[in-house]
């Protein structure tokens, strides 16, 4: 498939001024977040604030828009919060960085749709019910499954697949090859049609 180079959807602004390394690695981050004593961030939380981060996106809240996002959804069993964080994430990084807003929804959802094959493939689910084996929602059942300590494990290496392939994008040719549309066959041709 021929693709096309999306770079000039990235405008001036976003790329000037911007670091060519970030200046805290995204894993470590999150699995300083993730880990942290007393357990002050969720999945969810991780995610969103070290994705934040590595792409420069500031947030003052915190990440305080994910906070409802972890154990599936307020503890839910749903989607994993890794994800539903990630999906937020791309959605404010596709809106910085592609100036239409209609392209910008396309290629979040699109980015996102690669996470969740990405995940399905290395765990097998995207559901953090599944994933853990725990309905969280049961009396008791997260205060066991934090005393428990699996989630320093299975969790973290879940937050670490996404983070790890989402970091990328941070380079902004990574972005343009990952945002890239196919370009139509007339597009692609030497020459024009000829009339016949």
């Amino acid at each position: 498939m021929i693709r096309r180079d999306r770079a000039r959807d990235v405008p001036d602004k976003a790329r000037a001024g911007r670091p060519a390394r970030r200046p805290r690695d995204p894993l470590r981050a999150v699995r300083a977040r993730f880990l942290a004593p007393g357990n002050p961030y969720g999945c969810a939380e991780s995610t969103v604030i070290s994705l934040q981060e590595h792409f420069g996106l500031e947030d003052a809240s915190g990440g305080a828009a994910a906070m409802a996002l972890n154990g599936g959804v307020g503890y839910s069993g749903g989607t994993c919060g890794a994800i539903t964080g990630a999906a937020l994430v791309l959605g404010r990084l596709a809106a910085q960085r592609i100036p239409n807003r209609r392209r910008a929804k396309r290629v979040a959802r699109e980015l996102t749709e690669r996470v969740l094959d990405d995940f399905q493939a290395a765990f097998g689910a995207l559901d953090c019910r599944t994933l853990t084996g725990v309905d969280l929602r049961a009396p008791g059942a997260h205060d066991t499954f934090i005393a428990e300590g699996r989630w320093r494990v299975d969790c973290l290496q879940r937050l670490e697949l996404v983070v790890a392939n989402l970091a990328p994008l941070a380079d902004l040719d990574a972005w343009a090859a990952a945002t890239a549309e196919p370009v139509k066959e007339a597009e692609a041709a030497d020459e024009p049609p000829t009339r016949g």
